[in-house]
C-alpha cells in the first residue's frame, strides 16, 4: 500500500495548477454537469496512466538496474524542477468537441495529459515501484484528488488554491523522491 500512497500524493501535488486541473475548471464553467465530466477524467486518466505505467514498468525491464537508477533520478529532479514552473492552458490549444461533457472530457483531458508531467511522473513511478495496479491506481486517485474539487466548486474553489505552495511542495515530494532513489537505489 506504500506504492498506492506515493502515487496519490506524488499526483496529487503535481495536478495543483497543472493545465489538466485549469482544463477541468473551463470544461465545468462550460457545461455545467459535474459528473459526466468527472466520469470522462477518471476514464481518460485510467487509460492514459495505465499505459505509461506499462511503458514505465517495460522499460525498467529493459534496463540494467544500475542505469535505471540514475534515469530515475533524473527524472525525478527533472520533474520538480518543471513543477516549479506555472502552468498555463492555451484556448486555441485543446478545443473540447460537441459530443456532451463526458466525451469533451475524456478526448480533451487525453490530449492535454500526454506529455503532461503526470504522465512523466505515472511512467517514473511504475519503473520505480511495483504493483503495478498501484500505480495506476494511486496516480488516478491523484488526478481526483486534484481536479474533482475544481469541477464541484468551480471557479470560486479555483482562485483560492495556494498554488505557489502546491508547486513548492510538488516539487519536494519529487526532489524527496530523486534523492531517496540516488540515496538507496530502486527497490527490486
Amino acid at each position: 500500500m506504500q506504492t498506492l500512497l506515493i502515487a496519490t500524493v506524488t499526483v496529487a501535488l503535481a495536478e495543483i495548477g497543472d493545465k489538466t486541473q485549469l482544463l477541468a475548471l473551463l470544461l465545468a464553467a462550460r457545461y455545467r454537469k459535474p459528473w459526466p465530466i468527472i466520469a470522462g477524467i477518471l476514464a481518460s486518466t485510467l487509460v492514459n496512466h495505465a499505459v505509461s505505467a506499462w511503458a514505465g514498468a517495460w522499460v525498467a525491464a529493459q534496463i540494467s538496474p544500475q542505469v535505471l537508477r540514475w534515469i530515475v533520478v533524473v527524472c525525478f529532479l527533472a520533474v520538480a524542477a518543471w513543477a516549479l514552473i506555472p502552468d498555463k492552458l492555451d484556448e486555441a490549444e485543446v478545443k473540447p468537441p460537441r459530443y456532451g461533457a463526458f466525451v469533451a472530457t475524456l478526448i480533451a483531458f487525453f490530449l492535454v495529459e500526454i506529455g503532461d508531467k503526470t504522465q512523466v511522473a505515472t511512467i517514473v513511478l511504475a519503473a520505480k515501484y511495483t504493483p503495478l495496479w498501484q500505480v495506476i491506481s494511486g496516480t488516478t486517485i491523484g488526478m481526483l484528488l486534484a481536479n474533482v474539487p475544481v469541477v464541484l466548486l468551480g471557479a470560486r474553489f479555483a482562485q483560492r488554491l495556494p498554488l505557489k505552495a502546491a508547486r513548492f511542495a510538488a516539487a519536494g515530494v519529487f526532489l524527496a523522491l530523486g534523492l531517496w532513489v540516488a540515496w538507496f537505489g530502486l527497490a527490486t
